[in-house]
């Protein structure tokens, strides 16, 4: 929520900013703000100043080129330009407020970590490609012991993505996800499966296959919920057996289950 409110004020006084920051809180961005919260400050700084933020700073990856775009951007800025002064100080207070937060954050997180690490294998799902911290511990938390499931068709009835029939209306015989489980797990899974589709390129090219395969060929929502619960029986194997994570192999399952279609 924090982020989300710094971001709609910068976006009345700076528009422009995201052509240079496709992340509203990126550190080199940041930097600029704490001195410069507006676009005239940062004309006024000029691609020098702007620089020297950063090399006093011995920030890696922001330069000249970067200086440069981020003052080009600001000298033909649109955005709002009245009560200057009030407007600096309402964007320093909502940068300080989203600092402190984004430190508890940071805190939380590591001592969910410490939690998780007593957990076994859980380091195991963390060498995936594209699962976070913040996945797993929200799994964890959904889903508790892992021992208690005898199969992941359970775990996938806990989060909602039991496929059932919908045999009302227009969608007469079509199969839907049930959506009765946990709402939370659900959207952590969701939101992990479009993180290994993006980063993860096992996962990418399963989720390509769904969508070509010569046989009931899925649409891109429904490729994605697959690939939730594909993630999900990749969780209770590893969780229950402490096994590594091997994308290939599973590549290969997805093929042999497709020459067995075949014959």
């Amino acid at each position: 929520m924090r982020l989300l409110a710094f971001r709609k004020r910068l976006s009345i006084y700076f528009p422009e900013r995201k052509d240079v920051y496709k992340k509203p809180d990126a550190k080199s961005g940041m930097m600029v703000i704490k001195k410069a919260p507006l676009p005239a400050d940062i004309k006024e700084l000029g691609v020098d100043g702007v620089n020297k933020i950063w090399r006093d700073a011995k920030l890696k990856g922001a330069g000249l080129k970067r200086a440069k775009t981020l003052v080009e951007v600001a000298e033909r800025s649109i955005g709002n330009t009245e009560a200057p002064e009030s407007a600096r100080i309402e964007i320093r207070m909502l940068l300080v407020d989203y600092e402190v937060y984004s430190k508890r954050m940071d805190d939380l997180l590591e001592e969910i970590e410490k939690k998780l690490s007593e957990i076994p294998y859980i380091d195991k799902l963390l060498e995936i490609n594209g699962v976070g911290i913040k996945t797993v511990s929200c799994f964890i938390a959904e889903v508790g012991d892992i021992r208690r499931f005898d199969s992941p068709k359970q775990l996938q009835k806990l989060a909602g993505y039991a496929i059932v029939s919908d045999n009302s209306g227009k969608h007469n015989g079509e199969s839907r996800i049930s959506h009765r489980g946990r709402k939370r797990l659900r959207y952590a899974l969701y939101e992990a499966a479009i993180s290994v589709i993006g980063k993860n390129p096992e996962f990418k090219s399963i989720h390509e296959y769904y969508q070509t395969r010569a046989k009931n060929p899925l649409k891109k929502m429904q490729s994605v919920i697959a690939i939730a619960c594909k993630l999900i029986r990749v969780f209770y194997t590893i969780l229950t057996k402490g096994i590594d994570y091997d994308g290939q192999k599973m590549l290969r399952d997805i093929v042999r289950a497709e020459m067995t279609l075949a014959a």
